[in-house]
């Protein structure tokens, strides 16, 4: 399955409605599954408020969506993903399926339990497509910042439209706000005595995206958790030299 985004749009003043107005930041999986749960409700034959869902990245998906940038992206902005080469999931497909929308259905076939990211990333747009959603997803807008006034108890997102040409500020009001952004984007990167100094090359793993670039290398790794276990497995399955793991428990 492939997505393809909306057609870029200049933001327009809401029209006068009487019904609640949503937005909802961010349409990776849990962003689209908020939007997924009201046109479920929709054909159900609910009412639903006016839904509106921004995502900074040009399609759907939002973490499991790869890019090779690394720093900010092709707007300037800082890249969202953390996504790298050859990454398989560390947990069973099992605990990541959605219960309207299994893998099985999707491929038409069972698959194993631990898959690499492309397939996840393919499960999730395929669910996206099934449910219709897309029509409420403005891509390549990013939020810049939301505000809630007491007196009219509204708030207001001001977001960033990039398009082919000047990006483009504009502000709404909603009723509610939704934050689906994920918490996974920006590296919190420790400081070390000496690392002021060091002659090699210091990154988070943020900036991760191909194991090949530390063949033959010694290669430190700092924490235990999980993008440093499968990091270092990366590491020595690509020919790194040595693998030395540190970690403060």
């Amino acid at each position: 399955h492939r997505f393809t985004p909306l057609a870029p749009q200049q933001p327009q003043a809401a029209a006068m409605s009487s019904k609640p107005r949503v937005c909802v930041i961010g349409a990776g999986p849990s962003g689209c599954s908020i939007l997924r749960a009201f046109k479920s409700a929709a054909d159900k034959g609910a009412e639903i408020p006016d839904l509106v869902c921004y995502e900074k990245q040009g399609q759907l998906g939002g973490l499991w969506n790869y890019s090779w940038r690394t720093g900010v992206d092709e707007n300037g902005e800082p890249v969202h993903n953390s996504m790298y080469r050859h990454l398989w999931s560390n947990g069973p497909k099992e605990c990541l399926e959605f219960s309207d929308y299994t893998f099985e259905e999707h491929f038409g076939k069972p698959i194993p339990s631990f898959p690499p990211r492309q397939v996840l990333q393919d499960y999730i747009v395929g669910r996206i497509e099934k449910s219709g959603i897309a029509e409420w997803v403005k891509c390549n807008h990013v939020v810049e910042g939301v505000t809630y006034d007491d007196a009219t108890s509204k708030f207001t997102v001001t977001v960033r439209h990039f398009s082919a040409g000047a990006p483009v500020d504009s502000s709404s009001e909603f009723d509610y706000v939704v934050c689906s952004s994920g918490h996974f984007s920006f590296p919190n990167v420790p400081s070390f005595p000496g690392m002021e100094s060091y002659a090699g090359r210091v990154m988070h793993a943020h900036d991760f995206r191909s194991a090949e670039e530390f063949e033959g290398k010694t290669v430190l790794v700092v924490g235990t958790s999980y993008s440093a276990e499968d990091i270092s497995s990366q590491c020595y399955k690509y020919g790194a030299k040595k693998l030395l793991l540190s970690w403060r428990t």
